[in-house]
């Protein structure tokens, strides 16, 4: 209930800003957008403080599940996006938004969403850290290939601008954890609440710079975003299931593919200065996927 309570929250925000834009977009000469890539840091170093070597303990109990997760995540999403975007028409820097969300590591819900759909929380762990690992090298060579005639993309420039959002983020927290975590357990159980407002107002201060766009797309932009978190689950559940693998790593896998990291999105539109247009999908998937996931998770969780 508390996770549908913030999801709610957070449209009710995104429509507030779309009628009153301009208090969310900037005071005075300070433009609020330059607050989304430290935000996204802090949800990044965040993940990092927790993260501990048994979260890929799984890759020797479930070496299957890990590489089928792990291929789906990178695979399914980025191409169900690029078909998205060949039967619907979007502005081209919309157009490669869709992709771009497509090409995101897990979201960092799936670990909770995978308790409560009583899927295979170390599953879900593993796939999560290791796809947010390997996203500075695959993710910029899925948007050169599938995005690359939409937008221009510098391959190199992208491994770097992810690895300044996830990689030191990440290691940084890693570092606290080792050297400080146990001296402020007060800050530590306080990083959630911190990672799901940084998301919110990251999705605010998207929409409002975002709104024009927003306003001529919008209705037929979340139907295509719920489309793909749609097509994201059910590929996902069923790409376990023909690969033979048991009912909970199915589920585990279904959700992690499904729920994309929005976030990262809007951080690296941001990053490449087109947060307006190429981040906005990313700020409609996020509550669209948080919906739907918890909508599954609970109908699972009574099976």
């Amino acid at each position: 209930m508390k996770g549908l309570l913030f999801t709610f929250s957070i449209i009710a925000a995104v429509i507030i800003t779309l009628l009153f834009p301009e208090p969310f977009i900037g005071f005075g000469d300070l433009k609020f957008k330059i607050f989304i890539i430290p935000l996204l840091q802090i949800i990044m170093f965040g993940m990092g403080s927790t993260m501990k070597m048994s979260d890929f303990a799984e890759v020797l109990r479930s070496p299957k599940a890990v590489v089928l997760g792990v291929f789906f995540q990178f695979t399914i999403m980025p191409f169900v996006g690029w078909g998205l975007t060949k039967v619907f028409q979007f502005p081209a820097e919309i157009a490669a938004g869709i992709i771009l969300v497509g090409c995101m590591p897990c979201g960092l819900a799936s670990n909770v969403m995978s308790y409560l759909a009583k899927a295979n929380v170390a599953l879900s762990l593993t796939l999560t850290s290791i796809a947010t690992l390997l996203a500075p090298l695959l993710t910029p060579l899925l948007m050169k290939n599938l995005a690359g005639q939409l937008i221009e993309i510098d391959l190199w420039a992208m491994v770097w601008e992810i690895s300044k959002l996830i990689i030191i983020p990440i290691a940084v927290g890693v570092l606290y954890n080792r050297l400080l975590g146990s001296r402020f357990q007060w800050f530590e159980k306080a990083l959630p609440t911190i990672s799901m407002w940084s998301v919110g107002a990251i999705v605010v201060i998207i929409t409002a710079n975002g709104r024009n766009a927003l306003v001529a797309v919008g209705p037929l932009l979340v139907l295509v975003c719920l489309l793909h978190n749609v097509f994201g689950f059910i590929l996902g559940y069923w790409g376990g299931r023909l690969s033979r693998l048991p009912e909970r790593d199915c589920r585990t896998i279904a959700i992690e593919v499904g729920l994309q990291n929005a976030g990262l999105a809007s951080g690296l539109a941001m990053a490449m200065g087109k947060v307006g247009t190429l981040g906005l999908p990313a700020a409609i998937f996020g509550p669209v996927m948080n919906i739907n996931g918890s909508a599954l998770a609970n109908y699972w969780k009574g099976k």
